[in-house]
């Protein structure tokens, strides 16, 4: 029984001792608590920062750096300036001084003196003889189906032949008609020989698609191969007839 057998001072040590145990754990957790918190408190400050600043240094896991935006330069109109006017600065010429020269004096001269006027009568013209042509013709209104069947009343023309003093063809004359039809300028050349309908020295002008009327409006004539005339302008008319749509026209040597 003497081991279970405690005297009073006995257990007030055994109670202080335990005192000290629970006072020396409490103080050590009561620093690890501060501690804790002085964490607690660095680690929030820490994620404080990366809030607000997250681009700093001691984030590991900081965002790129934003590119700043291009601000371009605003566009300023500058207003066009009209230049001053030129203005030309007039220049004074001098003035001429005109030299009068000297009066010249004309010597005076002998005036014949007549009796009687000279009247001067002039000799009357001398007559020239207008040299008559060597070809003249003879002009026949026919129906042009006479010479070409297939035209009815659709064509008007002329055409003819040319031949010599002794009524023998003649071929490579110039034949030409000119003048006006209707109110159109007609100036039509051929030569004699190309139109053997007509004869052997036969020439033909074709003047258009239906027969129109004209009035001694156009002319023929014959020339050589010069140029010359050979003949007179020999006036025609022309019928709206369809019985009368060609101008027969035949030339002969008279002299």
């Amino acid at each position: 029984m003497e081991d279970y057998d405690f005297s009073e001072d006995s257990f007030d040590e055994e109670v202080e001792e335990t005192d000290k145990k629970k006072g020396l754990s409490f103080d050590m957790l009561d620093i690890f608590s501060i501690l804790l918190l002085l964490a607690a408190a660095c680690l929030g400050a820490y994620f404080l920062l990366l809030f607000f600043n997250p681009y700093t240094s001691l984030n590991p896991l900081r965002p790129n750096t934003p590119t700043p935006p291009i601000v371009l330069p605003s566009a300023t109109i500058t207003p066009l300036q009209l230049s001053e006017p030129w203005t030309q600065t007039p220049t004074i010429q001098p003035t001429v001084t005109e030299t009068p020269r000297p009066t010249f004096t004309p010597i005076p001269s002998e005036t014949p003196v007549r009796l009687y006027t000279v009247t001067f009568t002039p000799p009357p013209p001398t007559a020239t003889a207008t040299p008559q042509m060597p070809f003249e013709a003879d002009i026949q209104l026919i129906s042009s189906t006479i010479i070409h069947s297939e035209t009815d009343c659709n064509w008007l023309g002329v055409g003819g032949t040319v031949k010599d003093i002794n009524q023998s063809p003649m071929l490579g004359v110039v034949v030409r008609v000119q003048g006006s039809l209707v109110g159109e300028n007609v100036d039509f050349m051929t030569v004699s020989g190309v139109s053997q309908a007509y004869g052997q020295s036969g020439f033909e002008f074709v003047l258009g698609d239906l027969p129109l009327p004209s009035s001694d409006s156009l002319w023929i004539r014959v020339f050589d191969t010069a140029g010359l005339p050979l003949s007179d302008q020999i006036f025609f008319s022309t019928l709206g007839d369809c019985d009368k749509n060609l101008v027969l026209v035949h030339f002969k040597q008279v002299r």
